[in-house]
């Protein structure tokens, strides 16, 4: 009709189930064009100016909405969707208790008790007093026994208040009267999961598959049981039935690979990451835990390789900084190692290994001048003496006497008992300190 610049006529009713359409498609210029077109045809409609309402609330024009309710309020106060949006108005501007209160009153007209209940509960969670959440959303799901979202949140509710035996009663109450609730027994599953009670879960779990064998998530969580009790190779069985069920394979795959791992069968391990990548080959975590597998097999020239790749995948990975940083060094690659721990220190510098590695390697590459500059500004978070140990190291190194006694004689004031580890470390300094343990001894006597 909007295309062809048309006018039909439709009925109040027609009206609101195209408004309906349109917002619960989200699509509210659609939804506002349908009630301005309905208002056209009938501008003393209740229903129309209620969905007028509903959009500007969506729309966050609480100005505009605020003018709506007080004209609508003399005619509309027994009228269940206007006073959803009146409470919700009151709910948008953080207002819960009137929201509540507008609620309650709307119950009185014994319309959508479900819905007004699961809202009066809500704005109870958003004043954090779950009690009288828990109540109203008990009410919510005796309206509406199938009602998933109450029956979560009940849950929820138990487990903020701490009443986890009432939660578990509450819980087979629930499923005596409704034995096939996928819903219920996935809570059973997931509140004896949260309590280490492994086997249990594993109940709850399996009686879901009964009744719904290709819930994905279910077989995860059973995996996740298995492998919580040490049992790797029914973890495995669990994630090869998932397999089949799924269209991404790659974690599953990955989870399958740990798994293998843990029992220390590393060829299989091996096997289940490849696939893995096979599946999405910029899967970094595969990438990673192969590293760790090739370089507990020797394989070092491998293990650099895949970190290298999982590094670029995930560069804020600090874990992963580190892990190639030592694969770096270790493999003597001194150059490709600065990279990593210039991130490091400046991602934590807080940590006093990050910056004591970095101007180590600089040191090893005979950059000098280059370690004193971080290991000044080391000092300034870290005064430790193995940093001025390392300082006179670079001062004697760059020719500077001078300084490099100066620094040394700061590092035995820290720690002098650093000193003999210092010297097999830094064969420049091991004259010097002879030297001014001579001058204190001589100064003390």
């Amino acid at each position: 009709m909007m295309e062809n610049n048309d006018e039909f006529y439709f009925d109040t009713e027609e009206l609101e189930d195209i408004i309906v359409y349109y917002l619960e498609l989200g699509d509210f210029n659609y939804a506002d064009n349908a009630v301005n077109y309905g208002l056209k045809l009938h501008p003393n409609s209740l229903d129309i100016k209620i969905k007028r309402l509903e959009i500007l609330l969506e729309w966050e024009d609480y100005n505009t909405a605020k003018e709506l309710i007080d004209e609508l309020k003399g005619s509309s106060m027994e009228n269940t969707d206007f006073m959803v949006c009146y409470a919700k108005y009151y709910s948008n501007l953080g207002n819960p208790r009137k929201a509540i209160d507008i609620c309650k009153k709307a119950l009185e007209l014994k319309e959508e008790e479900n819905f007004l209940h699961n809202f009066i509960a809500d704005e109870y969670v958003n004043l954090g007093d779950p009690f009288n959440a828990l109540k109203h959303y008990r009410k919510a799901l005796k309206e509406d026994p199938t009602d998933e979202y109450s029956l979560e949140n009940c849950m929820i509710c138990f487990s903020d208040l701490n009443k986890s035996e009432e939660a578990i009663a509450f819980l087979n109450e629930y499923l005596d009267e409704f034995a096939y609730s996928e819903t219920a027994w996935f809570e059973y599953g997931q509140f004896y999961f949260n309590r280490k009670n492994y086997e249990e879960a594993i109940k709850g779990y399996d009686y879901l598959l009964a009744i719904n064998s290709s819930s994905v998530g279910v077989y995860a969580n059973k995996a996740a049981c298995y492998e919580a009790l040490g049992q790797y190779q029914k973890a495995v069985e669990v994630y090869e039935e998932m397999l089949e069920l799924e269209y991404t394979k790659a974690f599953t795959f990955y989870k399958i690979g740990l798994c293998y791992k843990a029992q220390k069968q590393s060829i299989m391990a091996l096997n289940a990451f490849q696939k893995s990548l096979r599946e999405d080959p910029q899967f970094y975590l595969s990438m990673m835990e192969q590293s760790y597998l090739y370089e507990e097999m020797g394989g070092m020239k491998e293990a650099l390789h895949f970190a290298k790749e999982a590094t670029q995948l995930n560069d804020s990975n600090l874990d992963y900084q580190k892990r190639l940083a030592f694969l770096f060094i270790d493999s003597g690659k001194f150059e490709e190692s600065l990279g990593c721990l210039k991130k490091l220190v400046d991602a934590e510098p807080s940590r006093f290994y990050n910056w004591y590695a970095y101007s180590e390697v600089l040191m090893l590459l005979g950059e000098y001048e280059e370690a004193v500059t971080i290991l000044d500004k080391a000092i300034k978070v870290h005064n430790r003496a193995e940093l001025y140990y390392q300082l006179s190291n670079c001062y004697f190194n760059l020719r500077n006497p001078e300084k490099g006694a100066e620094s040394l004689q700061k590092a035995l004031n820290i720690d002098s008992s650093l000193a003999t580890d210092m010297q097999k470390k830094y064969p420049f300094i091991k004259d010097e300190v002879k030297k001014v343990k001579a001058k204190v001894k001589k100064k003390n006597s």
